[in-house]
């Protein structure tokens, strides 16, 4: 079964953050990496930019489950 995953500590600045995400689809990854970003970060996903929003793309990994 095919998956996505992101893990928060790929991220510039976030190393020490030990969270990893996995979900069925990429859309509801996004769902989670947003949740997460409010709950352990305070920062509010509906304020990222474009800019912020293709590099988390990058991050985004395609696993097998």
């Amino acid at each position: 079964m095919k998956a996505y995953s992101y893990q928060c500590r790929d991220c510039e600045g976030m190393e020490a953050c030990p969270a990893s995400l996995v979900a069925e689809t990429e859309a509801e990854l996004w769902q989670l990496i947003g949740h997460h970003a409010a709950i352990a970060h305070g920062e509010a996903a509906s304020d990222w930019d474009d800019a912020t929003t293709q590099y988390l793309e990058t991050l985004i990994k395609p696993v097998t489950v």
